[in-house]
């Protein structure tokens, strides 16, 4: 397929700027992926979906306040750091902008001085190995001075960095929200427990590469960019289980799926392990793991689009993102969620 294939027609004003005040009043498309067929609910609803002894999978990576602005040591500069892999305990390698006043050597200050950096190096690609230094620690310091790298189709500024997490982020490490799973609340998460649906964890930290563009006309020679992930003894051992029962195994957010694929399609089976995945998942896929899937809506010629369309098929996932906009659904990372069974 091409990736012109996945091209679809989307107001600007459809693309949420925002979260809304409550995370599960958010719209939910329930797309059944047998007969193609789409119903409106809200996000409180899912539980309607969902029967006792099913699982459901949760990216528990939480986002680095990954955006820094220093000041120019020496001139007063101003200079933007993302922070993009850590390289060693001080070490990080980040993009820096304006680049020109971020050269080998130059030091910035931030916060008034409770941290500052030295460049060490200018990389091949345009990238920085930054030294951070500070009194306190470093992710301490960092949760004070960072901002959250919202996605750039995201305009307004965030006025509460949590609402960029999920209620249940614990694994510091990803550089963008795992999004489908921003609509849960504690309290929903407990009552779906309390119906005998049984929640699992595993990490992916998800790296700026999920912004990427495809830039290829043959979905096929597109090479993914590559993201550590965990699955602990406990997960896999309830995915087992829900398998083994006859029940579903349901992944919340494309992070979860690639996880689980990835691990099942190295493994023959979900096993606790931890490595680096660069999978890639378009149409056809043979899925090994996942019956179910949950999701917002995503870019236009996306790899996440492709995802979802391998999994609920190309006709119905083009036709439920037409139902989407003529139904103002709101899209992205702050958006409505998908539910697709």
């Amino acid at each position: 397929m091409k990736t012109s294939d996945y091209f679809y027609d989307l107001p600007k004003e459809l693309i949420a700027q925002t979260p809304l005040e409550k995370r599960d009043s958010s719209r939910l498309l329930v797309l059944d992926r047998k007969t193609g067929e789409t119903c409106h609910k809200h996000f409180f609803d899912i539980a309607d979906y969902l029967e006792e002894g099913d699982c459901l999978i949760l990216n528990d990576s939480r986002v680095l306040p990954a955006r820094l602005y220093g000041i120019k040591k020496d001139t007063g500069a101003r200079v933007e750091f993302l922070l993009l892999k850590q390289h060693s305990q001080k070490v990080w390698e980040c993009l820096a902008g304006p680049g020109k006043k971020a050269r080998e050597d130059t030091q910035f200050i931030f916060g008034g001085g409770i941290m500052t950096c030295k460049v060490l190096e200018v990389l091949d690609n345009g990238n920085r190995m930054v030294e951070f230094t500070c009194e306190d620690n470093f992710f301490t310091a960092l949760d004070k001075l960072g901002e959250m790298p919202l996605p750039p189709y995201i305009t307004k500024k965030l006025e509460d960095k949590e609402r960029y997490q999920t209620v249940y982020s614990r694994e510091l490490g990803s550089a963008a929200a795992p999004t489908a799973g921003l609509h849960f609340t504690e309290e929903l998460l407990q009552s779906l427990r309390e119906k005998g649906i049984n929640i699992g964890y595993v990490t992916l930290h998800v790296g700026l590469g999920t912004f990427r563009p495809v830039k290829v006309d043959d979905i096929s020679q597109h090479k993914m960019h590559s993201e550590h992930y965990e699955v602990p003894k406990e997960t896999a051992e309830l995915i087992a289980a829900t398998k083994k029962a006859g029940k579903r195994v349901i992944s919340v957010g494309t992070t979860s799926c690639r996880t689980l694929e990835s691990v099942a399609k190295e493994h023959g089976e979900v096993i606790a392990c931890d490595g680096y995945t660069d999978i890639f998942i378009y149409p056809p896929y043979e899925f090994k793991v996942l019956d179910g899937l949950i999701t917002n809506f995503h870019l236009p010629e996306s790899t996440l689009i492709m995802l979802v369309s391998a999994f609920a098929g190309y006709e119905n996932t083009m036709n439920a993102y037409k139902t989407a906009v003529e139904e103002k659904y709101r899209f992205f990372s702050f958006g409505d969620a998908m539910l697709i069974i």
